[in-house]
This record gives C-alpha cells, structure tokens and sequence, in this order.
C-alpha cells in the first residue's frame, strides 16, 4: 500500500521562500524579491607576549549587518518607493523598524526578521530594452543596524 503522506508531521517539510511580507512602519508593501539578511561577526585575534602555545586565542567582536535590497514591478502612478527615498536630506532621515515575514501555507507569519533603524540608502531602476520581455523593476537598497529573527 503507498504511502499518502496523511500521517506525516506538521513539522517535517521545511518552509517555502516564495510567500512573504514586508511590513515598513504601519504599511505592507508588496515586492518580488527580498535579499541580503545576513549577520556576521567579526573575530578579532590575540596573543599575549608571555603565551606557551604560539597560536591566537579568537573572540567575537564587532557584528555587521549585510544590506538588504527589496526588489518589486514598476506600476504607474507608483511612487511609494521613491517618496521614501527622497526622504534622505543631509544626515536626516526617519529611521524605521522594518519586518520581513515568512508566511505558511495559510498565510499565517511563520517567522519574521527585524531591521533596526533601516533607512533607504541606493534606488536602481532596471535597464530598459526595446528587444526585452520582461518587466521593468525597481531596486531599493537598504542599510540598518541590527538584524533579529522572532519565531
């Protein structure tokens, strides 16, 4: 008798990437690509001079936050993107919470990253091409201070 899959756990296939939200402040925007949630921390090496072993001893140090770039399909008449962009005036910027959702098969939030004090800091628009099929999109590029996962 085959095997349907009924008594299967919940928990034994693992998440899929392709359903997600971006909640910025209060509002939800919608993009097609969400990448660059990345942490690494720094390690930094020492050795004292009276030291038997001649080797480093490695501790962490400082942690640096990847940018994040959002990518979404350019629509007419929107400007959502770039109102938040023309925000940025000599060292003044409202910095904002950003939450990047990974929603389940009932588009429940199944885990969610947090960008701290995210701000916009480079928008590209896509080449355009008059032999192309594909969609003209924007690229927005953020930089923020610390990355965390709430399950």
């Amino acid at each position: 008798m085959a095997e349907d899959g009924a008594a299967q756990s919940t928990a034994t296939w693992p998440l899929v990437k392709f359903s997600f939200q971006v909640k910025w402040d209060d509002a939800e925007l919608i993009f097609q690509e969400v990448t660059g949630l990345s942490s690494e921390t720094q390690v930094i090496e020492y050795r004292g001079g009276n030291s038997k072993v001649y080797s480093t001893v490695k501790m962490p140090g400082i942690q640096k936050f990847g940018n994040i770039t959002l990518k979404k399909g350019i629509f007419k008449g929107d400007k959502a993107l770039w109102d938040k962009y023309n925000l940025i005036k000599m060292n003044t910027i409202k910095r904002s919470t950003i939450l990047i959702s990974l929603l389940d098969e009932t588009n429940a939030v199944a885990m969610s990253w947090k960008l701290l004090n995210a701000f916009p800091c480079k928008m590209t628009v896509s080449d355009m091409k008059a032999d192309a099929n594909e969609i003209a999109v924007e690229t927005m590029e953020l930089a923020h201070e610390g990355l965390s996962l709430s399950a």
